[in-house]
């Protein structure tokens, strides 16, 4: 069984620190729902008031629509797993998922049963009788998840317990998670830094920065309808453009920038004279072929300044005329034909709706903050 997760107007405040503001949402019941931000954006304090190991300061936390007021993390129906795992290391495997159960009084047979099929469950059968020490960094992860699940909470809460992976066993280890969740169907509660995990697992993200929700979305929506532009900078890699909106017409903002006149979808907000920026994703722009005819798009003279080759993908770096720097990922077809190389001129492109312009408000997350 999964319930349900409410913040209704939670803050939280540290004396005169404020780490979490106004945070109003729901998390539906068999989500899984991920927090994503920078560190120091409050999304392990939120994780913190879901679970009751804190008390908002203002608002109410509901888990099954009851108030948790008053009640202790032993008295929620959540389990949360620790960035550290928090693994008893002189407990064999089986001993370390049962002890929750042993803490309830259930008797050694049951606990043992339970423990062996919690281990089939994350796909470690057989290993009930072996030490942490023994266990590699992934099989670690999936017993700390099979002790958590030992106890049947109806919301896992898990506080970045990939990252101190390296990187291809956290990349695996975002589809066991995701399928596991399937599989059990309790509501995941999932805090991060990491805009992939966050992307890749998640039924909604929602993403913070200083103590405030900027958007609760899908991935998809995040990604190709940001409401923000720290929200624009912040999940994926994205170019931008400082400019100024000459006019807005049918949805459309057209802006004077350094890079030349550039049009895209207006964001909410957007109006004629305001000071914007235009986003656009490094792999929607395209590599304008010579002498081809012009078409309804936005074109940028550049100069290359790097070329690196990553497989799929050739990542440019250009320079328009006005200096702004501009990257793009073009698919790499073989062939042997290479692109532009390093100092040469050429011309990329992309389509009006394939960008957005956002009012520049002074948050765009920084580019190298974004990238990490």
């Amino acid at each position: 069984m999964s319930q349900s997760v409410d913040l209704d107007h939670v803050t939280m405040r540290f004396g005169d620190f404020t780490a979490v503001r106004d945070a109003h949402l729901t998390i539906n019941g068999g989500e899984f729902f991920s927090f994503l931000g920078p560190s120091g954006c409050g999304k392990t304090t939120l994780l913190r008031l879901i679970s009751g190991f804190m008390e908002p300061t203002e608002g109410v936390v509901r888990i099954g629509g009851k108030d948790m007021a008053g009640l202790g993390p032993n008295k929620r129906p959540t389990t949360l797993i620790f960035q550290n795992l928090a693994l008893f290391p002189l407990m064999s495997v089986a001993e370390n998922i049962a002890f929750g159960l042993e803490v309830r009084g259930v008797r050694r047979d049951v606990r043992r049963k339970r423990a062996d099929a919690l281990l089939d469950l994350v796909a470690l059968p057989g290993i009930g009788d072996k030490k942490v020490a023994e266990l590699s960094g992934g099989q670690k992860q999936r017993v700390a998840i099979a002790r958590a699940l030992a106890v049947e909470p109806q919301v896992l809460l898990l506080d970045e317990p990939l990252s101190a992976l390296d990187l291809k066993l956290r990349q695996h280890m975002r589809s066991e998670l995701r399928a596991l969740q399937k599989r059990t169907g309790v509501t995941f509660v999932y805090i991060t830094h990491d805009q992939g995990e966050a992307l890749a697992m998640s039924d909604r993200v929602a993403v913070m920065d200083v103590g405030r929700i900027e958007q609760v979305d899908t991935p998809e929506r995040l990604y190709d309808a940001p409401v923000s532009p720290f929200v624009a900078g912040f999940v994926g890699e994205n170019n931008r453009f400082p400019g100024r909106v000459v006019e807005v017409l049918d949805g459309l903002a057209c802006v004077e920038t350094a890079a030349g006149r550039l049009v895209a979808r207006a964001g909410a907000g957007v109006k004629t004279g305001d000071a914007v920026l235009l986003f656009a994703r490094p792999e929607r722009l395209r590599l304008v072929p010579p002498r081809e005819e012009a078409v309804a798009e936005n074109r940028i003279p550049v100069t290359v300044t790097d070329r690196a080759f990553e497989g799929a993908f050739a990542l440019y770096t250009l320079r328009t005329e006005g200096g702004t720097p501009v990257t793009a990922h073009l698919v790499h077809t073989g062939g042997g034909d290479g692109g532009p190389a390093v100092g040469e001129r050429a011309v990329f492109a992309f389509r009006p709706d394939e960008a957005i312009v956002l009012p520049d408000d002074g948050r765009a997350a920084p580019a190298q903050e974004a990238a990490e």
